[in-house]
C-alpha cells in the first residue's frame, strides 16, 4: 500500500488533516474495517468511514434491500429494492470516494464464517439487527485481539460499548445473557445514524490515537429527551467470553 498522501487525498480530507495531521490521516489510509451489517447502523458508518479515507472497508451481509428499509438504510434507495444490500452499498462508496478500497462480500456471518472475515481486518463495527450474531463477533474479536465497537437501537433509544480486548469489558461482560431478539422493532432513522456515527467517531480514535477512547465506558442516548449518558462497566471475573480467570 502507499504510504503517502496524493494530493487529490490531501485536499478531500484537509479539514481533518487540519484537526489530526498528516500522520493520523496515514493511518487511516493503511486501515481495514470490517461493517458487519448494511442496515440502519452499519450504512451511515459505512458512508462516514469512506468519507473519512479509512484505506479498506469490507462490507459483510447476506440480505437484499426492501422497501421497509429505506426510513434509515441511507446507502440504499428506492431503485436498489431487491439487489443485494452490500452491492447497493459498495457502488455508492466508490463513487463517494474511489481512494477506498471497498469489498463487498453478501454471506452470513457465522460460526462458519466469522473467524476467516474478523482475521482480515483491524476493527469491526456492529451493524447487526440481532443479539446472536453480536454475541459471536464480540467473542471472535477478543480471540484475535480485534477492536469490537458494539451499538445497538430501539426507538429513539440506543447504547454504544468500545470493546477492546483485555483493555475493558467485552459486550458479554456488560450483557452476560443473550437477550431475546426482537423482529422488526420500532426504529426512528435518526437513531441509527446517531449511534453508527458514534461508533465512527470512536473507530477513528482507535485508529488515528486521537482522542480519548470510551474503554469501560456504556454510552445510552435517549432520542426523547435528547440525552447521553455515561455508565461505568468493568469486565466480569466469570465472563466466558473474556473473564480475568481466562
Amino acid at each position: 500500500m502507499n504510504t503517502t498522501l496524493s494530493s487529490s487525498e490531501m485536499e478531500r480530507y484537509d479539514r481533518q488533516i487540519k484537526l489530526f495531521g498528516v500522520e493520523a490521516q496515514l493511518k487511516l489510509k493503511k486501515a481495514r474495517v470490517m461493517v458487519a451489517g448494511l442496515g440502519g447502523l452499519g450504512c451511515p458508518a459505512a458512508l462516514y468511514l469512506v468519507a473519512a479515507g479509512v484505506g479498506k472497508i469490507v462490507l459483510v451481509d447476506r440480505e437484499r434491500v426492501e422497501l421497509s428499509n429505506l426510513n434509515r438504510q441511507i446507502l440504499h434507495w428506492t431503485r436498489d429494492i431487491g439487489e443485494l444490500k452490500v452491492n447497493s452499498a459498495a457502488k455508492k462508496l466508490r463513487e463517494l470516494n474511489p481512494e477506498v478500497d471497498v469489498e463487498a462480500i453478501p454471506i452470513e456471518i457465522n460460526e462458519d464464517t466469522v473467524y476467516d472475515l474478523v482475521s482480515q481486518v483491524d476493527i469491526v463495527i456492529d451493524g447487526m439487527d440481532n443479539w446472536k450474531t453480536r454475541f459471536i463477533l464480540n467473542r471472535v474479536c477478543v480471540l484475535q485481539s480485534k477492536p469490537f465497537i458494539h451499538a445497538g437501537v430501539y426507538g429513539m433509544h440506543g447504547q454504544l460499548l468500545v470493546v477492546i480486548p483485555r483493555k475493558g469489558p467485552c459486550l458479554q461482560c456488560v450483557i452476560p445473557e443473550l437477550p431475546p431478539e426482537s423482529k422488526h422493532p420500532p426504529v426512528l432513522g435518526t437513531t441509527t445514524g446517531i449511534l453508527a456515527l458514534l461508533e465512527v467517531t470512536e473507530a477513528i480514535k482507535i485508529i488515528t490515537g486521537y482522542g480519548e477512547v470510551s474503554i469501560g465506558q456504556l454510552i445510552l442516548y435517549d432520542g426523547y429527551t435528547m440525552s447521553l449518558n455515561r455508565i461505568k462497566v468493568s469486565r466480569r471475573e466469570n465472563c466466558p467470553t473474556c473473564g480475568l480467570k481466562n
